[in-house]
């Protein structure tokens, strides 16, 4: 997915520290950046939306963050690229919610595009409210069990990646997933 402010961010890319190698690494460090942007911009918008209720806001803080990786050398990140994206992300986000003093609530966010690879309109349908009927019980949650929950599930992290992105121990993210799963089990056996 590509984000609006892509421009704004390579315009702004200044060479990674301590690079001497000239001018193809300064294009190889955008070339980069630039691919991480396009494969984790959305997700990172999406996330940030969660704390701030503000798209405008939440693309901010997700520029702010790719901004924060222009200053980064991938090898100092050594395969920890998306949790180290969702950890600044997420510090970003809560700054601006700090600074601003709104202690507003965590925000839907937009359900995923529900891909039709040959299913029927009807099964489109079908497959979006239960879809909406999820979220609306996953919102039922306290907020800390929802992030967890969303970042293991929506984006795919280990419990370590999520303690490492929330500040949590492994042992509470576990602990938090599992109440949060055994509610939302509970809800959908009602509903």
């Amino acid at each position: 997915m590509s984000v609006p402010f892509s421009d704004s961010i390579l315009n702004s890319l200044a060479p990674a520290p301590a690079r001497t190698d000239g001018s193809a690494g300064v294009i190889d460090h955008a070339n980069w950046v630039t691919s991480t942007l396009d494969r984790h911009g959305g997700e990172l918008t999406r996330y940030a939306q969660r704390f701030l209720n503000d798209p405008s806001r939440a693309q901010d803080v997700v520029q702010e963050t790719f901004l924060r990786l222009c200053q980064q050398r991938q090898s100092d990140l050594n395969g920890r690229l998306i949790p180290w994206l969702f950890t600044v992300c997420r510090n970003v986000a809560l700054d601006v919610r700090r600074k601003e003093q709104k202690m507003s609530t965590l925000v839907d966010e937009a359900v995923g595009s529900v891909t039709a690879t040959q299913a029927p309109p009807s099964e489109q349908v079908e497959q979006a409210e239960l879809a909406g009927q999820v979220l609306q019980m996953l919102n039922r949650l306290p907020d800390n069990q929802q992030e967890v929950i969303r970042l293991k599930f929506q984006q795919g992290m280990s419990y370590k990646e999520i303690s490492g992105v929330t500040g949590l121990t492994v042992t509470n993210v576990g602990f938090l997933i599992h109440t949060g799963l055994k509610k939302l089990r509970e809800w959908a056996k009602v509903a």
